[in-house]
């Protein structure tokens, strides 16, 4: 099973403040819909609630430390590890994580692939993505974009595969 992060990084790492995105670009919430539709997607409870409920045609997968937690609609589990079991007890051939900080920095170490949206700008926030070791992933696919009257600040979509 192919393991891939998923994820909006700012020029700076920052991925969100007071748990919640920072900036707007409908395009990355495209390309977001589009890469992880029909499959299981893997992320933390405070990721989960920020989103509000589960997402269409995609099977959550919600990580907490609370045992008592339950979600309709979605699997719950305790670990990165039960979560990723979850997916490969199902068959997926690919299973998307969605963070957040804490779990980005578990799931960085095991990941094959990263399919990242860089928006090229620096931001104020409280979560920072992992910093990318470009000695263990190559960037493998980027697309270019700039600011436009829908999405206010350049940004780029970029595939990383794992070369260690």
């Amino acid at each position: 099973m192919i393991k891939a992060i998923i994820a909006a990084v700012a020029a700076n790492r920052i991925i969100g403040k007071d748990n919640d995105l920072v900036w707007r670009l409908p395009a990355d919430l495209r390309h977001f819909k589009n890469t992880t539709t029909g499959h299981y997607i893997i992320m933390g409870r405070k990721s989960f609630e920020s989103i509000g409920k589960p997402l269409p045609n995609r099977t959550s997968i919600i990580i907490t430390r609370n045992q008592d937690y339950k979600q309709e609609g979605a699997f719950v589990v305790h670990s990165l590890e039960a979560a990723l079991a979850k997916a490969e007890n199902d068959k997926q051939d690919k299973v998307f994580i969605l963070g957040g900080g804490q779990i980005y920095r578990k799931a960085i170490s095991i990941s094959d692939y990263m399919y990242i949206t860089e928006v090229h700008e620096s931001f104020e926030g409280d979560t920072l993505f992992p910093e990318i070791d470009q000695a263990i992933w190559r960037e493998v696919l980027r697309e270019d974009f700039p600011a436009d009257e829908k999405n206010r600040y350049d940004y780029s979509f970029v595939e990383y595969k794992r070369v260690v």
